[in-house]
């Protein structure tokens, strides 16, 4: 059975809380001193599952992940209107204040999950188990940690680095880390997963999905494409390839609860049907997304709540032919879902998401959805060494045409249907291969950063100019700290404008 739970692991003063999980297909524990957790194999591979939960919860990939895309303008809130998603609203207008709620889960959502990477960093070391199995805690653990600290510094830059557990005596009031200092940490622990990480064949059973040698591999190349280190990127991305990754036949298998951690697939966030937990608690391992973006008052899906609705702007920007449309989006006289028609009068726009639903056949309830979340695709894999290439001036090249950036692009788009992409500029391929990087990898929370990334976020401020949303400037390339966590520590400095 692929995993399809993460259990819960959580530090108050010095108790530990194991709870139930796939990984470990056993009964829930009872609470455990920390002075005798960390004593078996089974002690740490349970440690290691509760640093992946935060991953799941609304403060990251179950909400505020996704909704980056209404920021970056690819589709409004929609939902029930009125003060409905005011702060997701408030984020995409760009009149974004220090109180946001939205900011507010974003700066908090990855902490809980690098507190429980830095105790398995400090714990796991000097446990006497096996290598391998350690190896594969330790591998996990720094590629987690890495991960939610590369989700803090694209939203917020500084921010404070803490690589030790916080202990009750501790200063709790930490300054922020200076960007540069942060990203060298990710890459550091990158490297570090990249080494002890085993490929992901060798996850089997109830552990496919964990972090693998390529999740590391390719999140480490994301990030080098992010500080503009062409050649890194590039040199990543070919190893991947050697990993054994690549594009399923199918564009919309990437997102069906049946064909999930696919070939496809290097890293994506697990979750499940039946898990036990109510739906608004942190504990809930079953997916929002079907139940948020599911056309409203349709009686499509089980929930239907009409968030995260396509502008027709987005809709005009897919090429004639894009075999991708249908299976991103709902549209009036496009493909039946499940059997029933869409009509526009569901949408403000006239559209809503198709992606990520679910038929009440898999989920017949709203709070039931095992659909997971694709955090990084081989597709997006092929993009960024498009990209790379084209920035290495390696646009065409006569004598390696399966290593130029036309061709790496191309491979996206014949999967879409699309006709290949010839005897472009750099700088009209440059502008092509983020148009691919918009349509491929539409709602799935890439669209924000790459806005902000290109040129110093000048790029994404001329986009959004570009379709009215005149508010925005640069002081929005980062969010704001938020006030409450600046009250509860005066040493947290605010970023600029705001």
């Amino acid at each position: 059975m692929q995993i399809k739970k993460y259990i819960s692991f959580a530090l108050a003063a010095l108790l530990l809380t194991a709870c139930n999980s796939d990984f470990l297909n056993k009964a829930p524990e009872d609470t455990i001193n920390t002075s005798n957790f960390f004593q078996t194999e089974e002690d740490a591979i349970s440690a290691v599952n509760g640093a992946y939960q935060p991953l799941q919860w609304p403060k990251l990939y179950n909400m505020r992940m996704w909704t980056t895309d209404i920021m970056a303008g690819n589709s409004i809130v929609g939902a029930g209107g009125g003060s409905d998603g005011i702060e997701t609203q408030d984020e995409a207008n760009f009149v974004t204040t220090t109180d946001n709620q939205g900011v507010l889960d974003l700066w908090r959502g990855p902490w809980p999950g690098i507190l429980r990477c830095n105790i398995i960093l400090q714990k796991v070391p000097a446990m006497t188990i096996s290598e391998t199995a350690k190896n594969k805690v330790l591998g996990q653990a720094y590629f987690l940690r890495a991960h939610y600290y590369f989700i803090l510094v694209r939203f917020f830059g500084d921010v404070p680095l803490v690589l030790q557990p916080v202990n009750p005596g501790d200063d709790l009031r930490p300054v922020r880390t200076p960007k540069a200092d942060v990203y060298k940490q990710i890459i550091s622990d990158l490297t570090n997963a990249i080494n002890l990480l085993p490929k992901r064949e060798d996850y089997t059973g109830s552990d496919i999905g964990r972090a693998s040698k390529g999740s590391a591999v390719g999140m480490l190349a994301k990030v080098y494409l992010t500080l503009g280190n062409w050649q890194q990127a590039s040199d990543l991305c070919d190893q991947v390839k050697t990993l054994g990754y690549d594009l399923n036949a199918n564009y919309a298998d990437n997102f069906n609860p049946s064909t999930e951690n696919s070939k496809e697939s290097l890293f994506e966030i697990q979750y499940t049907s039946n898990a036990g937990y109510g739906f608004w608690s942190n504990e809930n391992q079953s997916s929002w997304l079907s139940t948020f973006t599911g056309p409203r008052g349709s009686n499509m899906v089980a929930g239907g709540w009409g968030w995260n609705q396509p502008t027709q702007e987005f809709m005009d920007a897919y090429e004639t032919g894009d075999l991708r449309k249908d299976a991103t989006v709902l549209y009036e006289g496009g493909p039946k879902f499940d059997g029933m028609d869409y009509q526009k009068s569901y949408s403000t726009t006239g559209y809503n998401l198709r992606k990520f639903l679910v038929t009440k056949s898999v989920s017949a309830s709203y709070d039931n959805s095992p659909l997971n979340f694709p955090v990084l695709r081989y597709a997006d894999i092929l993009l960024m060494k498009a990209e790379a290439l084209n920035e290495l001036g390696k646009t065409t090249d006569a004598q390696l045409p399966a290593s130029n950036a036309n061709a790496t692009l191309n491979k996206v788009r014949a999967r879409a249907g699309l006709a290949d992409v010839t005897g472009l500029s750099q700088a009209d391929l440059r502008a092509k291969i983020l148009h691919e990087r918009r349509m491929e990898l539409a709602f799935e929370g890439q669209r924000w950063f790459d806005l902000v990334r290109i040129n110093n976020g000048q790029y994404g401020i001329d986009y959004l100019h570009s379709i009215g949303k005149s508010n925005m400037s640069s002081k929005f390339l980062l969010l704001p700290v938020p006030q409450k966590e600046r009250d509860a520590n005066p040493n947290l400095t605010q970023n600029p404008g705001y």
